[in-house]
């Protein structure tokens, strides 16, 4: 029998790096393992603010992958400033404090003419191409993956022009995902996004979300079944590497300005100044994007002897790095809006053995699931003595060579398995 034709229409696909681009490359690994063909459209000259040439070897070679140029917006504003539209097109915003004039012209540009985002101009040509690929292959079922969401007006125009089946996967959410506050939206803009938004999630056959709280916000605006299947990690061929003499404390990811946490670094100092010898074992690993903002505030504190900033790596690094440090770190912004994110990395962390700090917003997605697992202790922004207490404890099982996690449930969590929920929801 011959296996069903999808088509996955996304954004980001080897090599751009990060984690926006693992998810889709995972589930198309394993697709044809369910008797599902996976027909992949993708930019042939995207603009991404990240790559990892490695990841090129890990795309299935059942996969058949269609490119077309792209036209985007930042290739224009690159002329003018590389570093600003690299840093902003990857989700990194200056503090509105500290923002300077062409900071501010930037978002409000990127903001209101650009809706819903950069990608927007590529809709209708990846309308005409896909709209005469699908007829002339017999394909029946699409799947559009955002962000960036102007992928799910390409799935709006071909649903409407084709008789198709249609999935709209939602990575983050739309008009709740938390930079939208800081793109100096006009009202006719955040209007517009509603109405996108509204559209997409009521054409849409089946909506797919990462996260419960997107579930139930999504829920408020549209009747149609949505399914939650998350992000999950996949097995690695990481070489085996001896833990950090250090204890090392490690963050892996964009390190965004908004998810500075003070309490974190005040612990830190604290336990420095009271605990004997702990500042000659401390190391603050970072790993990937982080903003000027973290970097100053670190030197406030008196941090710098104790950072390691490594900057973008490999994602078989970071995941290597994931192994061999005493402790991770798990950051997000604390806010209502970030509430439904759960970072992709979680999973790869749950599976590393080490022990996971986490701090974010009351109720996260993410806590619930750190909890379950026994893979690390959650924290909210308001609990920085339990989190010192916590700190401290990891540090002595350090010394006695005894700090790990012992999960538990993580099987639900792999990319095989994960999947096989997807196929069973597409077929």
């Amino acid at each position: 029998m011959e296996n069903k034709k999808i088509l996955i229409i996304t954004y980001y696909w080897p090599p751009a790096g990060g984690p926006g681009v693992q998810r889709w490359l995972k589930f198309v690994k394993y697709l044809p393992d369910f008797g599902i063909q996976p027909i992949v459209y993708v930019p042939e000259n995207p603009t991404y603010p990240i790559v990892d040439e490695n990841l090129i070897k890990e795309v299935s070679d059942k996969a058949i992958v269609l490119k077309q140029k792209i036209f985007e917006p930042y290739q224009l504003a690159s002329f003018f400033s590389k570093n600003k539209t690299k840093k902003i097109s990857s989700g990194i915003i200056p503090n509105q404090k500290k923002q300077s004039f062409m900071d501010k012209l930037f978002l409000l540009i990127r903001g209101n003419l650009f809706i819903p985002d950069a990608r927007f101009l590529w809709v209708k040509p990846s309308v005409s191409y896909l709209e005469k690929y699908i007829v002339d292959n017999n394909i029946n079922t699409i799947i559009t993956s955002g962000p960036p969401h102007s992928l799910h007006l390409i799935g709006l125009e071909l649903k409407q022009k084709l008789d198709l089946k249609w999935f709209a996967d939602f990575r983050d959410p739309w008009t709740t995902i938390g930079y939208h506050k800081s793109l100096r939206l006009s009202n006719y803009a955040t209007e517009k996004h509603k109405m996108l938004e509204r559209k997409v999630l009521n054409t849409a056959d089946t909506i797919i979300v990462t996260s419960k709280t997107t579930k139930t916000e999504f829920e408020a605006i549209t009747r149609k079944p949505i399914a939650v299947i998350t992000n999950g990690y996949d097995v690695e061929n990481v070489e085996t590497q001896p833990l950090d003499t250090k204890f090392s404390m490690a963050h892996i990811g964009s390190f965004l300005s908004e998810r500075n946490p003070m309490i974190l670094w005040e612990s830190l100092v604290e336990l420095i100044n009271e605990v004997p010898d702990f500042k000659s074992h401390l190391e603050i690993k970072l790993i990937g994007a982080v903003s000027q903002e973290v970097l100053e505030t670190i030197s406030q504190f008196g941090l710098d002897s104790y950072l390691n900033n490594l900057g973008y790596v490999s994602h078989g690094e970071a995941i290597a790095h994931q192994r061999k440090s005493q402790v991770l770190l798990l950051i997000e912004i604390d806010s209502q809006d970030t509430k439904s994110i759960i970072p992709g990395k979680l999973f790869e962390y749950m599976v590393s053995n080490r022990p996971i700090v986490a701090i974010g917003p009351k109720n996260s997605d993410f806590a619930e699931i750190i909890t379950t697992t026994n893979t690390g202790v959650f924290f909210n922004y308001s609990e920085k003595v339990k989190l010192k207490s916590v700190i401290l404890d990891f540090y002595n099982q350090f010394l006695q060579g005894k700090l790990q996690a012992n999960g538990v449930g993580l099987q639900q969590y792999s990319r095989k398995n994960l999947t096989k929920e997807l196929a069973a929801l597409i077929k």
